[in-house]
């Protein structure tokens, strides 16, 4: 569980819109919220498609983890740009990690949706633990993809870094 915490520690402790004075990371429009989401995961991408279908005040851009943006986001965030350990969701200028960017994402979709930040009472480490058990078998339980996911023409400008 340690290491869980210290990721979602370290993105809490993160100054907020810090990846805007990091060279490495390429200016990206930030005036909405943005889900980083590991691109040939199945899950992860249906779970991407699942927020666009319900984001009706188009609250949400997206990017891959593969992306150049998303990559270097992982970087400035010192996680690992090869793993894609979490989700991310930058969300005024501050970015959420493992079960903490599931909350931030209901509340943003709102409706029904803002339950999910119910999350928020189970222990961060706890949490982080069941986020970590899905992520590191997500492979393997709904598959992955040769390539990552290529959005419909009429989703193309909610992603960046395409």
């Amino acid at each position: 569980m340690g290491a869980a915490a210290s990721v979602s520690r370290r993105l809490a402790h993160a100054a907020p819109y810090s990846y805007r004075a990091d060279p490495a990371v390429p200016a990206f429009p930030d005036d909405k919220a943005i889900i980083v989401f590991d691109g040939v995961c199945v899950l992860c991408t249906a779970s991407a498609r699942f927020v666009i279908k319900r984001d009706r005040v188009r609250a949400f851009r997206f990017a891959t983890a593969q992306s150049p943006l998303g990559q270097a986001l992982y970087r400035h965030y010192g996680l690992d740009p090869d793993a894609f350990e979490t989700n991310l969701v930058l969300s005024g200028g501050r970015a959420f990690g493992k079960l903490d960017s599931v909350a931030a994402t209901g509340l943003h979709l709102g409706g029904v949706w803002r339950l999910l930040a119910l999350l928020r009472v189970i222990p961060r480490p706890i949490g982080d633990w069941l986020y970590d058990q899905v992520a590191r078998n997500r492979y393997a339980l709904f598959g992955r993809n040769d390539r990552c996911m290529i959005p419909p023409p009429d989703w193309r400008n909610r992603f960046i870094d395409l």
